[in-house]
């Protein structure tokens, strides 16, 4: 059995083992516990990336269990408003995110109480942000950035630091403080609404749910690697928990803004119950996913892969003038770390001897058995299009040379494109071929056949040699294919 199909992880111990280790940390604070969720709450698909066997909604269904005594408080870093920053894996931005699970959560039955906007200055589209989020009903609160946060202790535990922010209402004793990416302010959140409930008389605790970096496994392990792949843009940095080494004599993982921070957790502590009942940021953790590895050696290969697939992320970011070439040398660095090259992930070498073949920007596809299928450009599909007809020919059984779709069902579409549309390239994109295959597949039976194989390109690996257009990328994340791109783009 090839790796790439093999579970690495134990997804059943971990919603069992997580959530009895949460319910051990409300009981230890007794009254009330805010619970920073670091990650995705839901659809975690990194997660799911890097420990095979990982579900990408598992921390949903874990907080299930605990839905009759939690509420979730939803925080959302103004400035990524203002910049309209965007999920990678989702393609939509951190405040439609934020909407987006208002929904999810609402519909599935867990209670939002409110929404809060942190470093809030007054931003135009940040007001407009929060018109829109009273219109539908959800309170809202505002919390300002701190001058000297996070070493200026004294000026943070007062009236004028935390004490400045709004007091966040809640009434349940486990209040989850989630939002839709790193960097949002959810810690600081958490810490301030410490501070106001112990004004206000009220005994309250925090800990942290984060998974990555992963605590009780070495600190260049590929999972841990491929954490730092994923937020290179926030210059976190894993490192080893100084203050646990200290108090334990135990090497654990932990990252610099934890680390960072931990003074000012440790001083809030101190002030409430007279001592912090935290040693080191990693005792704040409830994190129990490195228990439930089952294969390390299925788990270091996909974090490998997913460090080199961010790394052509980086490249492509580069070339869009997204991000500057400092952040491709660290993936660079990681890679290194990591003793892998560009040269292991397998489509890329396919993909570009097709497109030396064709002459013509071409794609590859790693099915999870191993088999690689390509793509090449024509006078009716792109090669991203072609790609998917023939591993879906392949998944169905079809022979290679059998048209899914006859080219008097193209070409109506490729006039309306070019003559109505005012498109300069007539191929088809892979939204339009997969709604023409799904129109042949009611009139043809080896269509119907390959629609049916849909379901399978989930998990499969993709390269491009070109960057994609917009719509290809967000189709490609939508069947759940694992896609990268060489750094140049076809014109």
């Amino acid at each position: 059995m090839n790796l790439e199909s093999r579970i690495g992880f134990d997804n059943e111990k971990y919603l069992k083992t997580q959530s009895e280790h949460i319910r051990k940390r409300i009981a230890q604070f007794g009254g009330k516990l805010y619970l920073e969720f670091g990650g995705k709450l839901f659809d975690d698909f990194h997660a799911s990336r890097v420990l095979p066997g990982f579900k990408p909604d598992s921390k949903l269904q874990m907080l299930l269990q605990l839905k009759d005594e939690a509420e979730v408080v939803i925080v959302i870093n103004s400035d990524d408003i203002e910049k309209n920053k965007v999920r990678g894996d989702l393609g939509i931005t951190y405040d439609a995110d934020v909407i987006r699970l208002l929904n999810v959560f609402n519909r599935i039955g867990l209670y939002v109480s409110s929404v809060v906007l942190t470093r809030y200055d007054s931003q135009p589209t940040v007001d407009a942000f929060q018109n829109r989020l009273e219109a539908l009903g959800i309170k809202v609160y505002h919390h300002y950035n701190i001058k000297g946060y996070p070493s200026n202790l004294k000026f943070i535990i007062s009236d004028d630091g935390y004490g400045k922010n709004e007091y966040i209402e809640t009434s349940r004793k486990l209040v989850i403080v989630t939002a839709p990416g790193p960097g949002s302010g959810k810690m600081a959140t958490c810490l301030s609404q410490l501070y106001h409930e112990h004004k206000n008389g009220v005994n309250a605790g925090y800990a942290k749910f984060e998974t990555f970096p992963i605590w009780n496994i070495p600190l260049r392990h590929p999972v841990n690697l491929a954490y730092e792949a994923a937020t290179s843009d926030l210059n976190d940095v894993n490192m080893i928990d100084p203050f646990h080494l200290e108090a334990y004599g135990e090497t654990t993982v932990n990252y610099n803004r934890d680390v960072e921070i931990f003074p000012v957790l440790n001083a809030m502590f101190e002030k409430i119950l007279g001592e912090s009942p935290y040693k080191s940021p990693t005792d704040m953790g409830v994190n129990m996913a490195g228990n439930c590895i089952i294969d390390n050696e299925v788990v270091c290969k996909a974090a490998k892969d997913e460090i080199i697939r961010r790394y052509y992320a980086a490249m492509c970011d580069h070339r869009k003038g997204l991000i500057s070439e400092d952040e491709v040398y660290k993936l660079e660095l990681l890679m290194k770390q990591a003793n892998v090259t560009a040269d292991d992930r397998r489509v890329v070498a396919a993909a570009l001897a097709r497109e030396t073949e064709t002459e013509a920007p071409a794609a590859a596809m790693e099915l999870c058995d191993g088999t690689i299928i390509t793509g090449k450009t024509s006078n009716l599909l792109g090669a991203s299009s072609a790609l998917l007809l023939n591993a879906l020919k392949y998944f169905a059984g079809l022979a290679d040379d059998i048209l899914l779709m006859s080219p008097h069902v193209i070409e109506p579409i490729q006039n309306l494109k070019v003559q109505h549309l005012g498109n300069n390239n007539p191929r088809l994109h892979t939204d339009e071929t997969l709604l023409a295959l799904s129109i042949c597949a009611n009139t043809d039976e080896n269509a119907r056949r390959a629609m049916e194989q849909i379901s399978n390109l989930r998990g499969c690996e993709v390269h491009s040699t070109v960057i994609l257009s917009p719509v290809d990328e967000r189709i490609f994340k939508r069947l759940g294919v694992n896609l990268t791109c060489e750094p140049k783009y076809q014109a």
